[in-house]
């Protein structure tokens, strides 16, 4: 499961910055890639590690609403990185979810 939750925040963040380079938005797109995120939360990421990802995606969008000064590229990049924090934002949340689940519903620290 691993594997496939990998390729699910593989993929889909791939598919989330090219939509949001060239602009291109529908809700079925929106909605599936919500659930790739919180697939990807549930099967791939750590949720032992809920502090170290908290704080790269803190740093993933400092950095994204930083990138429009850069003259001529600043506007790709900050679609780009915007992008990969509108794909990414679900998957830390269900990260956390499962953090908080497994250590305050089940008792597993």
């Amino acid at each position: 499961m691993k594997t496939i939750g990998k390729w699910l925040l593989l993929i889909g963040l791939l598919v989330a910055v090219i939509a949001g380079l060239v602009s291109f938005s529908a809700n079925w797109l929106t909605w599936l890639l919500i659930l790739a995120a919180v697939l990807a939360g549930v099967f791939y990421l750590d949720s032992d590690d809920v502090v170290h990802i908290g704080i790269r995606y803190l740093v993933l969008v400092a950095t994204a609403a930083a990138l429009d000064k850069f003259i001529l590229i600043g506007t790709y990049l900050t679609s780009i990185f915007t992008a990969a924090v509108s794909f990414l934002g679900p998957a830390v949340l269900t990260t956390l979810v499962v953090w908080f689940v497994k250590k305050y519903l089940m008792g597993k620290k």
